[in-house]
């Protein structure tokens, strides 16, 4: 079963997200736990958890995962940033657990001048620290590789899990195709997705990709941007996704948009998975 949604915002409460999921056409979703900008996580109580979980459950909305704050940056050589990011980090992989989501996702963060080698290191060291709920897999996202953000490449990610005291039952990886495109690797016709398939084959494992974000990509193959387009009117196109969204390996995993919220909305870009996974 095609299980395909969108971010969406808890303004209005953890419950009321599965709502806003259902109209617009998902079954899966992911949502912050706090200000994408900010520091402060909300506070769940037992009561909204108890909603939010039977809200999903009536709605057969699953699974969901927890994005982290941007301002997360586990990659850095500054401690006390580390040590701030890493609380953050701690409170809201706990709300997830609070509110039975089995997926947390973050981005690893920048090296800001350290080194490549050092800022996968860091992650990895960093990650040994956190105490990982049960029922919890923590993911963490490719990157787009601008500037000195650490993860654009599959090996990278590897690496960092290989580094920390946790293993990939703790640990795993949720794969962004507009990173993905971003960061040179290309999946755009048959040859090039199989060269990807090989990759994460030989590096972090198909079995632990848990979880898609689908975003085409306004900038050409290896642009290292991470701007967002609707899915099919960028650079990796229909062909593209139609080939992501439907090979044997991924077709399986969750997939959540990400994509510009204007005039089409997530609800257009999830009819155009649908419409891509039936189109073969």
């Amino acid at each position: 079963m095609l299980r395909v949604g969108a971010h969406v915002s808890i303004a209005d409460g953890y419950p009321d997200a599965v709502e806003h999921e259902g109209e617009l056409g998902g079954n899966c979703g992911q949502i912050f736990v706090g200000s994408p900008r900010g520091w402060a996580v909300s506070d769940v109580d037992d009561a909204e958890a108890e909603a939010f979980r039977e809200a999903a459950a009536d709605r057969d909305v699953r699974p969901w995962i927890v994005h982290g704050t941007y301002l997360i940056n586990l990659a850095t050589p500054k401690d006390d940033l580390a040590a701030k990011s890493l609380d953050c980090l701690q409170a809201e992989l706990d709300a997830a657990a609070a509110l039975d989501i089995p997926y947390y996702v973050f981005h690893p963060g920048a090296h800001t001048g350290a080194g490549e080698e050092t800022g996968i290191e860091n992650v990895g060291n960093r990650l040994s620290d956190l105490e990982v709920p049960d029922g919890v897999t923590v993911l963490l996202e490719n990157t787009a590789g601008k500037g000195t953000t650490v993860g654009r490449r599959l090996a990278h990610l590897d690496e960092m899990v290989a580094v920390s005291d946790h293993s990939y039952d703790d640990i795993g990886v949720c794969l962004d195709t507009c990173h993905l495109f971003a960061a040179g690797y290309d999946f755009t016709d048959d040859a090039s997705m199989a060269d990807l398939i090989d990759e994460i084959r030989d590096t972090v494992g198909i079995e632990h990709i848990h979880y898609l974000h689908l975003n085409d990509s306004k900038h050409p193959l290896g642009s290292e941007k991470d701007e967002h387009e609707h899915i099919g009117e960028g650079e990796i196109g229909d062909e593209g996704f139609r080939r992501f969204v439907t090979h044997d390996a991924l077709c399986e995993k969750p997939m959540v948009l990400e994509t510009p919220v204007d005039e089409k909305g997530y609800a257009w870009n999830i009819d155009r998975v649908r419409d891509l996974r039936t189109e073969e």
